[in-house]
């Protein structure tokens, strides 16, 4: 018995010291530093960036930046930032309230309260703006533009005047903001002529003593027709036009459209005549080269008559001329002799016409003034006619660019067709036509003619393809 106890005993002595035969387990490792951020400090592989960031003890610098965090949580701003005067004050008097100010017992002062208490000094971030954070958002104090802007971002409908829903085709498929460029917004406003700041500042070059100066941009000294235009945009009608005008009225009307019909029919007359005279010389430009034929032809001209006329010219080109005979010195010498006498001759009657033209130098300065005074009078009197009419008239009857300004046609009815009441009053004119032509004259629009569309000068050929060919 005492041999199986001893064996017993010995086998859980063994089993015992087999088991305290193992390591002590260690300490599991802290991956967080005291701050909180990850951290393997006792690791020493440093290969790459993440291994860097990851076991290189940067505590004091964590904590100085949460040190930082906590003053702008409280203050709202770090401490750092701020100047000696806002954190500190020197007392030079004290204060003989401290004692009734002391602190007091209150629920307010428990911990759990102060710690409800803790707000942070930095503002809260929201997603969504609220009227405390941007007033102007508001939808009382958005603009008129404002709400058609967002309007056409979310595919709305807007109301246009009279509550009238507008075209959904504005909003162009496919753009969000359809509206006014800012260049068109500020057009009107810039004057480029203005003299802008009065005060420019002096640019100092940098190796030398002057000072440069930006130079102010004059405007040219040309007038525009449309500061001389003083035409309404709207002109009041002739006493003549009335339904039931007077007398004097009406005929001084009949004599103005009369005068406008003549001076057309005078320029009608004048272009054909012009015509003619034209054709005429084409005509006569024709029977001289080809003879008296009728206009439009011509003649021909035969193998026979070519032969004829270079036979000509070959005997032409066959008679031989006589070469002069030259000249012998003495003949030389006379014609020197009697060249030098004319040009001495021709000098002395040069000299003399000079001679009388200084005499009379006063009495032609006296007619080139007095000619040049005439025509600085016409040129000025003209000048004045044109500013006049421009005045009056516009820019009515004159050609600018490719285009002549139309003038305002004279409406006036005979005498067997005027109405003496308002019901058979016949409708004369166009508004639309009127109107265009004062932009016109009042140097607002430029002149143009109607585009008329033009008549096809082919004729279109249809082609029927074997696949569409209909079989009848």
């Amino acid at each position: 018995m005492a041999k199986n106890s001893t064996t017993t005993t010995s086998k859980s002595t063994a089993a015992k010291t087999g088991a305290g035969a193992k390591k002590p387990s260690a300490k599991a490792k802290s991956t967080k530093s005291a701050i909180g951020a990850p951290s393997q400090h006792t690791q020493s592989s440093r290969k790459g960036k993440k291994a860097w960031r990851k076991n290189v003890n940067i505590e004091d610098v964590e904590g100085g930046l949460e040190e930082m965090r906590s003053e702008e949580r409280v203050v709202g701003v770090a401490l750092q930032k701020l100047k000696d005067s806002d954190l500190f004050e020197i007392d030079v008097k004290g204060d003989d309230k401290v004692r009734h100010t002391l602190p007091k017992f209150s629920s307010s002062q428990l911990t759990s309260a102060k710690i409800l208490a803790q707000r942070s000094a930095v503002p809260a971030v929201l997603s969504r703006a609220t009227s405390s954070f941007s007033p102007k958002r508001k939808a009382s104090n958005l603009s008129r533009e404002d709400k058609e802007r967002l309007l056409r971002i979310a595919k709305r409908p807007r109301k246009g005047p009279f509550n009238a829903i507008m075209d959904p085709s504005e909003l162009k498929s496919g753009e969000g903001i359809v509206e006014l460029s800012g260049a068109v917004k500020q057009s009107g406003k810039y004057d480029p002529w203005g003299g802008g700041d009065e005060d420019v500042k002096m640019e100092e070059v940098k190796d030398g003593m002057e000072t440069v100066q930006p130079k102010k941009v004059k405007p040219p000294q040309t007038t525009k027709p449309r500061d001389m235009i003083d035409v309404p945009a709207v002109v009041e009608p002739h006493q003549g036009t009335s339904y039931n005008p007077t007398v004097d009225a009406h005929l001084e009307l009949l004599r103005k459209a009369h005068e406008a019909e003549e001076r057309r029919v005078a320029e009608a007359e004048r272009l054909a005549e012009t015509k003619k005279k034209m054709e005429a010389a084409r005509i006569d430009a024709d029977d001289e080269a080809y003879g008296a034929l009728p206009s439009g032809m011509r003649l021909d001209t035969t193998v026979d008559d070519q032969a004829e006329e270079e036979q000509e010219e070959e005997v032409e080109q066959g008679v031989v001329r006589k070469q002069p005979r030259p000249k012998s010195k003495a003949q030389k010498n006379k014609a020197a002799k009697l060249l030098a006498e004319k040009r001495a001759l021709a000098e002395t009657a040069a000299r003399k016409r000079l001679m009388i033209s200084i005499d009379q130098a006063k009495s032609f300065r006296k007619a080139t003034a007095k000619r040049m005074s005439e025509q600085q009078l016409v040129a000025t009197q003209r000048r004045m006619d044109l500013q006049l009419k421009l005045k009056k008239a516009g820019l009515s009857g004159q050609r600018l660019g490719k285009h002549k300004v139309p003038e305002t046609e004279v409406e006036v009815q005979l005498g067997e067709d005027l109405s003496e009441n308002l019901r058979g009053l016949k409708p004369e004119g166009n508004l639309f036509r009127d109107r265009f032509h004062s932009l016109q004259q009042r140097a607002l629009v430029e002149p143009r003619v109607r585009v008329l569309p033009k008549k096809r000068t082919h004729k279109i050929v249809e082609y029927e393809k074997h696949a569409w060919k209909k079989f009848e």
